[in-house]
């Protein structure tokens, strides 16, 4: 009986136990082992959406959308637009004690344990141009 004093007391001390609380911080309040697909802050600033989070979302419409919500609005409302457009539920999670780096989280409510859960950036691919000898020269008349 006094254990289940004590745990009642540092429950209202300390607020009830989490599972993982730095997992739970990152990944905007909910687990790794839970998690299809991340993206950084950085990539959900980029114009548009990435075609691979709009195809998980319509592929897992009972998972959830968890939105930073220590990023400005205007960034996010994309991504709102596509969760509500797909039916997909979302949360805008704010943690004013610590500043994930992730911005947006696609999760289900269980564990499905998903290796590959970032998206890297999409390379803005550019035809090299061949090297023209001709600056070079022009650059040597004017001189002499």
């Amino acid at each position: 009986m006094s254990e289940n004093i004590d745990d009642y007391i540092q429950q209202g001390i300390h607020g009830v136990r989490e599972i993982k609380p730095d997992e739970r911080r990152r990944f905007l309040g909910t687990l790794r082992e839970r998690v299809l697909v991340v993206l950084t802050k950085q990539q959900v600033r980029e114009k548009g959406t990435y075609i691979e989070v709009e195809e998980l979302m319509k592929k897992n419409k009972e998972a959830t959308l968890f939105l930073n919500g220590t990023m400005n609005y205007t960034y996010l409302s994309d991504y709102i637009k596509l969760a509500n457009q797909i039916g997909t539920k979302f949360l805008i999670s704010t943690n004013k004690e610590y500043d994930s780096e992730l911005g947006l989280v696609l999760a289900y409510d269980y564990a499905i344990n998903k290796e590959d859960i970032y998206i890297e950036k999409q390379k803005d691919v550019f035809e090299e141009e061949p090297e023209d000898d001709h600056h070079l020269i022009h650059f040597f008349k004017k001189l002499f």
